[in-house]
């Protein structure tokens, strides 16, 4: 005897099953299931008897598609059908059962030098603003008020920053919170039970999280640059059913293998989870990435589907797998999500819009100066979502006889017969006469220097803060109250990739000289 099901064509995103009801699985098809066989008279009055039955009591909606399935080959047979879409239930996201967990343990070793002092949250982009920033403002903007940041290395910047934009005179968050929980051990702990991974983070401040009014968790990361809806995550997850889903874009080109991989079924479903992946590995992670409604055209140059390291879990999901299931697995994106994928229901959220990974110098200095393009892809403005930082009640930044060309010129700064082309010069940063900066990232100060400071320095032969006359820099990144004197060059005419220097005050990484923070850099020094 075989296995038939009445079933409703609907859209793949109300795929989750109600109860009496059965899910068919590939093509979102949904209804009650009954038996017979393929010449069973009964079966085909049954079918006219439950549809009759069906439309008279207002069961079946008009705008179904109803279809005979077969367990023998898997086709259908249409038996009725009208244009109109069928209405069906939708339960609403509320963002007062979500909470988001900002990961900012990490130790940053791939943004050195900018994090020998700096947590990477605390990072400095875009001339005024953090990358903490990022996901405090999507949280924000997405009506997200519970936040939790956990934090573990050199996180006095960032827990002065979250302090001065977050609490008191910042954003007002209501009935919400944001709390700032750092890395501890209690007595009994061995002596190295910190943070071992992003997981590991997240499990141990779990006990904080368990007993809150939350049905969803948001995972982010503190090293990336997007504007994104998390609500509409949060609903597509709800739409879904999902226990986790993982928000991910296509990629392709030479970065592949720095990025979690993963390929999915025509319903969007994970199958298969791969992070970093090299060699063989790599390429068996190619999929056609028109599943995802990219065109022919861009899915030749982007054949991966990379994940962004923005999940939402099932509260009570993510607290069964951190706690019971790989209580000792660390890190999400090559323990957790890898293992999750085989008995979990795991969903793909296509984002559409701008994201770049920030986490290594280069992609760093690229996505900043990127922001100086004539019509960038990513821009900090936008008055229905706006970027959050912290208030510095500074002056307008003061030009004379300056050329500026393409460039981000923050607040508070004096720039005095200089040029800056395709730049970012940071808050408070000092620029005088006869400077040429190009290609450049400056940071800017975190204080004033006043005149008669600048001039006593410079009388006894010292360099204060900003840069000299006359010097001319290219290509460089410069960090926080660094110190450049006159005549300096700073280009690496000889195209070193990889250099440490830190007595002479920089490094080169990817071929960028990095003026490190508080570094002074001698008149006439040439880099």
């Amino acid at each position: 005897m075989d296995s038939w099901c009445v079933s409703m064509k609907s859209s793949p995103q109300f795929s989750r099953a109600r109860s009496g009801f059965v899910n068919n699985g590939d093509d979102g098809f949904w209804g009650r299931r009954i038996t017979g066989g393929v010449n069973n008279t009964d079966l085909s009055d049954l079918l006219s008897k439950r549809a009759k039955i069906g439309r008279r009591v207002g069961m079946i909606k008009p705008g179904a598609a109803f279809s005979v399935l077969t367990s023998e080959n898997g086709k259908e047979t249409l038996i009725a059908k009208d244009l109109q879409v069928p209405q069906i239930e939708r339960k609403s996201a509320s963002s007062n059962n979500v909470a988001a967990i900002i990961l900012g343990g990490g130790a940053g070793t791939k943004l050195f030098p900018l994090t020998r002092r700096s947590a990477i949250p605390a990072v400095p982009i875009g001339g005024c603003y953090r990358l903490i920033d990022i996901p405090m403002s999507n949280c924000i903007n997405s009506r997200i008020n519970k936040i939790l940041v956990l934090t573990q290395f050199n996180s006095a910047s960032l827990n002065r920053h979250l302090a001065r934009t977050y609490f008191g005179n910042g954003v007002n968050f209501g009935d919400g919170f944001v709390e700032v929980l750092a890395a501890t051990q209690t007595p009994g702990e061995a002596g190295m039970n910190w943070f071992q991974g992003t997981a590991d983070a997240v499990r141990q401040f779990m006990w904080d999280a368990k007993n809150k009014d939350i049905e969803n968790i948001l995972i982010l990361s503190g090293d990336q640059l997007y504007r994104m809806d998390y609500m509409d995550l949060v609903q597509n997850h709800m739409d879904r059913n999902a226990d986790i889903t993982i928000s991910c874009v296509p990629v392709g080109g030479s970065r592949v293998s720095e990025y979690g991989l993963m390929k999915i079924n025509n319903r969007g479903q994970v199958i298969e989870f791969a992070e970093k992946p090299s060699g063989a590995r790599l390429k068996s992670m190619q999929v056609d990435t028109t599943l995802l409604g990219v065109s022919p055209e861009d899915a030749t140059k982007s054949q991966y589907i990379a994940s962004m390291g923005v999940y939402v879990f099932k509260k009570d999901v993510l607290l069964n797998l951190l706690q019971c299931r790989y209580p000792k697995s660390n890190d999400f994106g090559s323990e957790i999500i890898p293992s999750a994928v085989m008995d979990h229901n795991v969903q793909a959220y296509l984002f559409r819009d701008y994201w770049e990974d920030i986490g290594t110098i280069k992609s760093f200095y690229d996505a900043n100066l990127a922001l100086t393009d004539e019509v960038p892809k990513f821009e900090f403005y936008n008055p229905e979502t706006p970027f959050f930082t912290s208030p510095r009640f500074l002056p307008p930044t003061k030009f004379e006889k300056s050329l500026i060309k393409d460039a981000i010129i923050s607040h508070g700064c004096f720039l005095q017969e200089c040029s800056v082309i395709h730049s970012i010069v940071g808050e408070r940063s000092r620029l005088d006469s006869g400077v040429e900066l190009k290609d450049t990232l400056m940071m800017g100060a975190d204080y004033y220097q006043t005149e008669s400071e600048i001039a006593s320095l410079l009388a006894e032969g010292k360099v204060p803060i900003g840069i000299g006359q006359n010097s001319k820099i290219s290509k460089c990144i410069i960090d926080k109250n660094a110190k450049i004197g006159k005549d300096v060059i700073i280009m690496n005419k000889n195209g070193v990739q990889e250099a440490d220097r830190p007595e002479d005050g920089f490094y080169i990484r990817s071929g960028i000289p990095i003026i490190m923070e508080k570094a002074t850099i001698s008149d006439g020094t040439v880099i």
